[in-house]
Formats: C-alpha cells, structure tokens, sequence
C-alpha cells in the first residue's frame, strides 16, 4: 500500500531501528506482541518453553523500529526492544 503523497524531507529522516530481545521462559504465549507489531515483524516459533507455550521470534529482524508496542503491551514483560546505533548495525 503506498501513500499518497511522500513527505519532502522523507531521504534526510533516519527510520529508528532495535534489536527484540525475548525472555522465552517468561512468555506465555498471549501473542499481543505479535498482534500489536505495526511491521509484523513477529511470530509464533514452533518450539516450546518451560511452561508449554510457543514463544514469539522475530521473522523479519531488520523491519524492526523500536516503537516498544511489544513492550508496552506485554502482560509478562517477556519481551523488549533496544535501539540499534547506525554504527552498531552495519557491524552485526
């Protein structure tokens, strides 16, 4: 889906980038943060944890923007996110 108009300044802007860092054993499994990711940048794994539940991984570990939707919403605190440096990205 594309916009209808693109902002002016839209190459000067740097997107926010984070790296998701998942506390397996704390999950259990509720899926907002999956829901709730505005890049979708989260699923269901197909491994369990301790307690029987299918924690989340990231599908798409480069669409993330630290927005911290994941973190604000999870009932847990299972999961948080981090902002990545520019630097710190192209060395990982």
């Amino acid at each position: 889906m594309g916009f209808w108009r693109i902002p002016l300044d839209t190459t000067d802007i740097d997107i926010a980038r984070g790296r998701v860092h998942i506390l397996e054993e704390r999950c259990k499994g509720c899926g907002y943060c999956i829901e709730f990711c505005p890049k979708k940048a989260l699923a269901f794994s197909s491994k369990f944890n301790q307690k029987g539940y299918h924690p989340p991984y990231m599908i798409k570990p480069d669409e993330c923007v630290n927005c911290h939707y994941c973190e604000i919403i999870c009932p847990e605190f299972a999961i948080f996110s981090v902002e990545v440096e520019p630097a710190e990205e192209k060395q990982a």
